[in-house]
């Protein structure tokens, strides 16, 4: 299977929507997503838009969608958050921090690479960006995407916190050159 990796363009809103909708669907996306299906079937055009564009350009984030030739596959968002301010889950952060969020690949593409290819750029840009690591939360039974993290080279960090899905581990993958 054919696929390419690259950042959303603005305009692209709908097409956020849709996988979107699609990753909240999934049968795991109860421990893996902070939104459910119904909240995010609400959102307006708008909202959608705005996320688009977020994703595409700037420095406070960036999202990356996996694409055939006819269909986008995957997506995985990274988000900066400076000292200060409130992270995903409400906590202060103490440090700049850059994480992950919003990792999916469309099951029919699972095992073909996606979601490697999904962390790979997510990682660079943020390396980029100045960052020595990129961070992420899993649901702590969800042992598919932590074994797929693990792959990747994200590696446990021993913290484990509460968020409205359940308990999750903090893994986190450095972004140094060896």
């Amino acid at each position: 299977m054919s696929f390419s990796v690259r950042r959303v363009r603005a305009g692209e809103g709908e097409r956020v929507r849709e996988l979107r909708l699609r990753a909240v669907s999934d049968p795991a996306a109860a421990m893996a997503f902070l939104t459910t299906y119904d909240q995010e079937i609400a959102r307006d055009p708008a909202f959608w838009d705005e996320r688009a564009a977020s994703g595409a350009s700037g420095d406070a984030g960036a999202m990356f969608i996996a694409e055939t030739a006819d269909a986008w596959i995957g997506s995985a968002t990274v988000l900066v958050r400076r000292t200060g301010d409130l992270d995903h889950t409400g906590h202060r952060l103490r440090t700049d921090h850059a994480g992950i969020v919003g990792v999916f690949v469309d099951p029919a593409h699972r095992g073909a690479g996606v979601i490697d290819a999904l962390l790979d750029a997510a990682a660079d840009w943020t390396a980029h960006r100045g960052f020595d690591t990129v961070g992420l939360g899993v649901h702590v039974d969800n042992a598919r995407a932590q074994g797929a993290y693990r792959r990747a080279g994200f590696v446990a960090t021993g913290e484990e916190f509460t968020t409205s899905i359940g308990r999750e581990r903090a893994m986190t993958r450095s972004l140094r050159v060896r």
